[in-house]
């Protein structure tokens, strides 16, 4: 049997990557091949409806995949760099900000609409503080490429232009694109300033249609070791340098916030108003 994996096509690289591990599984012994797809709610659709075997999942597409399938799957591996991330709500050196509570009657940048690390949680963090978005302070949101879930950083990048160039108060995004846009040029070395920072949360999971192949497949990713040249070009690419076990205790952050936000139902059903991958 051949186990078929779902892939969001967020980067040309993807198909270096998923083509790249099922050469590295066929030398395994083990029946790979991997489907792309356009967005992660098409994604999760046929892997809850088991025409998938697996998806490469973002965190949100797991907090649908979750409820769409009723328990009816499993979380398998994540990358070492999946776990304990953090979001920043970030402001201009020469502002007068020192908090996020500061920014009441501002305008905050966010991410995409469906940006976990650059939207959903900075607004839940925005509604800790006693902002809430959209009455005590406005939210502008930078909507690129809608669907992949935040994969592209497009959005986060535009937020931070807007937050140097005084078109909004202050941008939010994942910490490591913070660091990113300094690095690139997108942000002045020593121009900006944290005042917020969310709880840990954990990012991208594997997850499955429980299964014989499943459990090899989790196993062969586990098993892979990045002193092997070939297998560390392919890690390189993806972001990381092991494979870990699956948890789900990262995710409790992001829940919260898609029912705050109204993202999903209980029932996995897209419930955003204005989503439209």
């Amino acid at each position: 049997m051949t186990l078929v994996m779902g892939a969001v096509a967020y980067d040309p690289k993807v198909v270096t990557i998923w083509a790249g591990f099922r050469a590295w599984f066929a030398r395994q012994g083990f029946g790979f091949d991997f489907v792309l797809y356009s967005h992660y709610e098409r994604q999760v659709d046929d892997l809850a409806a088991g025409r998938i075997d697996a998806a490469w999942n973002s965190p949100l597409a797991w907090v649908r995949a979750r409820r769409l399938a009723g328990g009816r799957l499993e979380p398998l591996v994540m990358r070492d760099t999946d776990q304990d991330l953090t979001s920043v709500v970030v402001v201009r050196e020469d502002s007068p900000y020192k908090d996020v509570a500061d920014l009441k009657g501002e305008t905050v940048g966010t991410g995409a609409a469906d940006s976990p690390q650059a939207t959903l949680i900075p607004r839940a963090l925005l509604r800790e503080r006693g902002l809430r978005p959209g009455e005590d302070v406005a939210v502008r949101r930078f909507d690129v490429s809608v669907g992949l879930h935040g994969d592209h950083v497009g959005g986060e990048r535009d937020a931070a232009r807007a937050m140097m160039a005084g078109d909004v108060a202050a941008a939010c995004m994942i910490d490591a694109s913070h660091l990113l846009f300094v690095q690139e040029g997108t942000l002045p070395p020593g121009g900006t300033r944290v005042v917020g920072r969310t709880r840990p949360y954990d990012h991208c999971v594997m997850a499955a249609r429980p299964s014989p192949e499943a459990d090899r497949f989790r196993d062969l990713l586990l098993s892979m070791d990045a002193a092997d040249p070939e297998v560390r070009t392919l890690f390189d690419l993806e972001g990381l340098t092991a494979w870990r076990p699956a948890r789900t205790t990262g995710f409790a952050l992001l829940e919260q916030a898609v029912d705050d936000d109204g993202f999903y139902g209980p029932d996995g059903a897209v419930t955003a108003p204005d989503y439209r991958p």
